[in-house]
């Protein structure tokens, strides 16, 4: 018995290590939620910004997507806000950079804006550029599948939106709450059916050892 399971072990653990580590770099990417909204609808976006390496982030510029209008943001403390607009005062792109110590190791902190959705049905693509304590970049607009993707948020046709132009300010921060109740919400079922896999696996590889007794 104890060398099946050593076989058992030389076979079966390397897997699952790969499968936690696989599920923590996929989580480590900037994202932009929600990942759906509607036409000509004015969304509340949030961005995550995680710290992937052991020094901390301490600038992040996002641009503004091809037909999207960013129209205000929400202040975090220790953070200043700019906004790089074109001729026509319409923001290219708005950058949050850090008065105190940064995004710190093992953290990450989101960035909440409201922006005007195009009146044309698109997929929003996200390129932002994380800056690092030591002067390194990382850039996050790769396509899907791209070790440094942009996220995406897939524009479709809805019903008529302008009542989100006229939302109270109470409104706007349930709003918020949502946004951030969604971020926060691990979405465990990749590695929960990954598990099941390797569970399931590793009861016919005991059959199979059994059979040859």
């Amino acid at each position: 018995m104890k060398k099946t399971m050593k076989k058992i072990s030389k076979v079966f653990l390397p897997t699952v290590l790969g499968l936690f580590l696989f599920t923590s770099v996929a989580s480590a990417h900037v994202t932009v939620t929600p990942k759906t909204s509607t036409t000509g609808a004015w969304e509340t976006y949030t961005v995550k910004v995680p710290v992937e390496k052991e020094i901390p982030t301490t600038k992040f510029t996002l641009k503004a997507p091809e037909g999207v209008e960013i129209m205000s943001y929400q202040p975090v403390p220790d953070w200043t806000y700019t906004a790089d607009k074109d001729a026509n005062g319409k923001v290219k792109s708005i950058t949050f950079e850090s008065t105190g110590e940064g995004i710190l190791p093992g953290q990450f902190q989101q960035f909440t804006f409201v922006a005007k959705n195009p009146e044309k049905a698109t997929k929003a693509a996200w390129d932002a550029f994380q800056y690092y304590k030591d002067g390194s970049i990382v850039e996050w607009t790769g396509d899907e599948g791209a070790d440094t993707p942009h996220s995406i948020t897939d524009i479709v046709v809805g019903a008529s939106t302008a009542d989100h132009h006229q939302a109270t300010t109470e409104d706007t921060h349930k709003d918020d709450e949502k946004t951030t109740d969604v971020e926060n919400t691990p979405n465990n079922l990749p590695l929960v059916l990954s598990i099941v896999s390797v569970i399931l696996s590793l009861a016919a590889f005991v059959l199979a050892l059994r059979r040859k007794k």
